[in-house]
């Protein structure tokens, strides 16, 4: 490359008015990530040639590896409107829609560049991938196969492949495509990562978790990892072990469970985890145990070892039979403020008190399937008997407030408690109900870990950790219901309401 850029540039020394020859600095900037000096080259491209529709679409490349993605998408317009029958201008603009979830335009930009290049493989890839988002699996293992007619050594398509079979409950297939994928690509951390999700949900533990710990090659998780001097811990008894959290609060609940076991292989633990879990977890495990917020620093005097919460399960979960050590519960509430709040909210009325969470803002992909619209949920667990609690972190008062108005059903925000920020009144929150009713969410794992019975709706494709979508091995007082079609809660809500008290 540096040979091309030494020779391009002196060519545009003596032929200043090439349009080819700066269209190649262009391009070599923009590959060696140099974007602002790409972007220059492609405007001298347009000033030289205003009719190059190939400038165009190459400037909004790079403007779209910035993140600029409305600048982006107005020069592939502007490339389309110079050259209609372009077919990489139409993939691209693809890509935007497909960013921005404007599934069903990104769908008709990438079949329009595959009427115009029917063996564009990027665009069999993209369009599967957009399928499978919308849940139409078979059609998205089509587009696949299509992909893979044409390119047979396409690691990228039997990934791809392989997550929709996943999503379809196919695991035994799944793995398979994820094995050939790594066949071809044996070091690709995303295909790691996606064939430990697969193994785990097919109760594979011990070699799920051993794939699982490629995540951390993974581009997004590189600046994540714990820098320090000390060695993973990998089992060593009796040691100054440093656990640190690395993932959402409900995945640390989750883990957690798993903190008496390291406890009672260490000489000393130190935990970092989230600031409002510290109370529930100082009030649930041994005294002894030290808590850091997940963002401070601890010193590397303090421990021999360290481990991230998420690579525990590598020493301690390893089989079935395992999740049994904590899966009856393992956090301990404040009882006493939780017999003060549901004095609070019964006030002497006879009425079961049903806490209730719809929504997750995770910000992981397609993490909007997991939510619920509050009314359905309220219409379908409503009953004369019953009294529903929000369990819901964040300002849901609009949402809340319409219900009451169209629906004249009376959702209780207890405002005492802060169900974001303080996580251990949320634990006292949950214990005062009857009965809980959620999406998968931190209240979930809350009350799993609590031991109470709740109710989790799932969807159609639920994560790993509810194995094939009707059973919980974290946690033995969670009991599953699922969509049985994707992005369709019907059957879900027929179920609730069949049973007037939400017990399934």
């Amino acid at each position: 490359m540096a040979v091309v850029v030494e020779h391009a540039n002196k060519l545009a020394v003596k032929y200043p008015n090439s349009f080819a020859i700066w269209n190649i600095l262009g391009a070599a900037a923009a590959q060696t990530k140099q974007m602002d000096k790409a972007i220059s080259a492609f405007q001298r491209v347009i000033a030289i040639q205003p009719h190059y529709a190939e400038a165009y679409n190459n400037m909004g490349n790079v403007l779209r590896d910035q993140g600029k993605l409305e600048k982006a998408m107005a020069s592939y317009q502007k490339a389309l409107s110079l050259k209609s029958d372009y077919p990489e201008a139409r993939y691209n603009v693809g890509v935007i829609l497909q960013d921005q979830n404007k599934f069903e335009e990104a769908i008709a930009s990438y079949q329009k560049a595959l009427s115009l290049k029917p063996d564009y493989l990027e665009a069999y890839n993209n369009l599967g991938n957009v399928l499978k988002d919308q849940g139409k699996l078979d059609e998205a293992i089509a587009s696949y196969k299509e992909a893979l007619s044409l390119k047979p050594d396409s690691a990228d398509a039997y990934n791809n492949m392989g997550n929709a079979l996943h999503d379809q409950g196919k695991l035994d297939e799944a793995i398979a495509c994820y094995h050939k994928a790594l066949s071809l690509e044996p070091d690709d951390p995303e295909v790691h990562d996606n064939m430990g999700f697969a193994l785990l949900a097919a109760k594979d533990f011990d070699r799920g978790f051993k794939h699982c710990e490629w995540r951390w090659q993974k581009k997004e998780r590189a600046n994540q990892f714990l820098k320090s001097k000390k060695p993973l811990w990998n089992g060593e008894k009796r040691q100054r072990v440093l656990v640190w959290n690395e993932q959402g609060i409900g995945d640390e609940i989750m883990f957690s469970s798993i903190v008496p076991e390291i406890y009672a292989a260490s000489s000393k633990i130190l935990v970092k985890c989230d600031r409002r879990l510290i109370p529930l977890f100082e009030r649930s495990f041994p005294t002894d145990v030290t808590y850091y917020s997940g963002d401070s620093h601890v010193s590397e005097d303090e421990y021999d070892f360290h481990i991230p919460m998420g690579s525990l399960p590598l020493t301690f979960r390893k089989s079935l039979e395992s999740f049994k050590t904590s899966a009856s519960g393992f956090l301990k509430c404040d009882t006493a403020r939780a017999e003060s709040i549901k004095g609070q909210l019964t006030q002497e009325q006879s009425k079961k008190l049903i806490g209730i969470s719809w929504n997750t803002k995770s910000p992981t992909r397609n993490s909007s399937d997991r939510n619920i619209n509050l009314a359905d949920l309220a219409r379908a667990l409503d009953s004369s008997n019953t009294q529903l609690v929000s369990l819901q972190y964040g300002d849901v008062s609009d949402e809340i407030e319409a219900v009451k108005k169209e629906f004249g059903i009376d959702v209780i925000q207890f405002d005492a408690v802060d169900n974001k920020n303080d996580i251990d009144g949320l634990a006292s929150l949950i214990l005062a109900c009857d009965q809980i009713i959620s999406t998968t969410n931190v209240t979930v794992h809350l009350a799993g870990a609590l031991g109470v019975k709740v109710t989790v709706l799932l969807p159609f494709s639920p994560r790993w950790i509810w194995g094939d979508g009707s059973e919980s091995f974290w946690y033995e007082s969670v009991t599953p219901i699922k969509q049985n079609c994707h992005h369709n809660w019907n059957n879900v809500l027929d179920n609730l309401r069949s049973n007037s008290s939400g017990i399934v």
